[in-house]
């Protein structure tokens, strides 16, 4: 397939997991691919950056527009978890976590709007079932993320003639960072094998079954989908506990 032939996409927390399986299927379906994040990406066009640092977002797609000329597609990947309760929580992990997942994404959607809207583009936000109930002290990481899906909306409404926004909202998937949580348990066998029975089709998600998603999302197939948070976690959400 070549939906994306001749297009350029930008691809935050792009180096590893969902990002990773994200701009690597949006590369072999034709596109021009930059990923930001700290550090370097082999990979791809990386522009290195800690987008926490509100005026690097703006930054980032600056970079994008001077080497390709234009944007396509933005993918606001890149997120981090702080394990806490309100309580025990400190202001300024609470602030990194917002700063990351909400406020960055943001960012960077205000900062590409100009291109997008030129393009006709779309953009894809990475939120999460926590977006929609919670685990155990994840008050940040929940927060951040229901905001995303809030700005997903807020994004479609007030653009939808001149560009699409939807989310994902992933359940469980299999990332090298959940990989070394189960490997961490007492007896990772059976973890993994528990934590897939919670899930009605039997097992956990793939991270390229996320990125099969977004690339259709952010395609002209979807040109009539937008402000729409898409959940993709195996029927988790639709299964009730036993009484």
């Amino acid at each position: 397939m070549s939906r994306f032939a001749g297009k350029t996409a930008l691809v935050t927390g792009g180096r590893s997991g969902i990002g990773q399986a994200i701009a690597r299927r949006l590369a072999a379906e034709g596109a021009r691919v930059f990923t930001a994040q700290r550090g370097p990406d082999p990979d791809f066009e990386a522009i290195e950056a800690d987008i926490t640092d509100t005026d690097c977002p703006a930054r980032v797609v600056s970079t994008v527009l001077a080497r390709a000329g234009g944007l396509d597609v933005l993918v606001n990947n890149a997120g981090v978890m702080q394990e806490a309760g309100v309580e025990a929580m400190r202001l300024e992990d609470w602030d990194r976590t917002l700063r990351m997942n909400l406020t960055a994404p943001f960012l960077l959607i205000k900062a590409a709007l100009p291109a997008l809207r030129q393009a006709r583009g779309a953009i894809v936000n990475i939120g999460s079932i926590e977006g929609l109930g919670s685990n155990p002290l994840h008050a940040a990481y929940c927060a951040s993320k229901a905001g995303l899906h809030g700005l997903t909306r807020a994004v479609a409404v007030d653009h939808g003639t001149e560009v699409r926004c939807n989310a994902v909202a992933p359940g469980w998937i299999d990332t090298e960072l959940n990989e070394a949580f189960v490997n961490a348990m007492p007896d990772p066998v059976a973890f993994r094998a528990n934590i897939g029975r919670i899930h009605p089709v039997g097992r956990t998600g793939r991270p390229e079954e996320v990125a099969a998603l977004v690339a259709w999302l952010a395609s002209e197939e979807a040109g009539f989908v937008s402000g729409q948070v898409w959940t993709l976690d195996g029927g988790r959400m639709a299964k009730l506990p036993l009484p």
